[in-house]
């Protein structure tokens, strides 16, 4: 198996979010999640004029706040 191979199918594994779900699983607004992907704090990519985030850069995210408050 190739590289690309290998990057391919580890892409078709990966989950990708809108906007409005992460919002839903992070419970916040949308302008929040907006925000987030704006300042680069989450990692987006952009489809047309909307985004979709990776569901494990939510996680990652989610993580990292939490390693911070504590």
């Amino acid at each position: 198996m190739t590289a690309s191979q290998q990057s391919q199918g580890r892409l078709s594994e990966v989950k990708f979010l809108t906007v409005a779900e992460v919002a839903t699983l992070m419970r916040v607004s949308k302008m929040t999640v907006y925000r987030l992907v704006h300042t680069g704090e989450l990692q987006a990519v952009r489809v047309g004029r909307s985004f979709r985030v990776p569901e494990h850069a939510v996680h990652e995210y989610l993580r990292d706040a939490f390693a911070e408050s504590a």
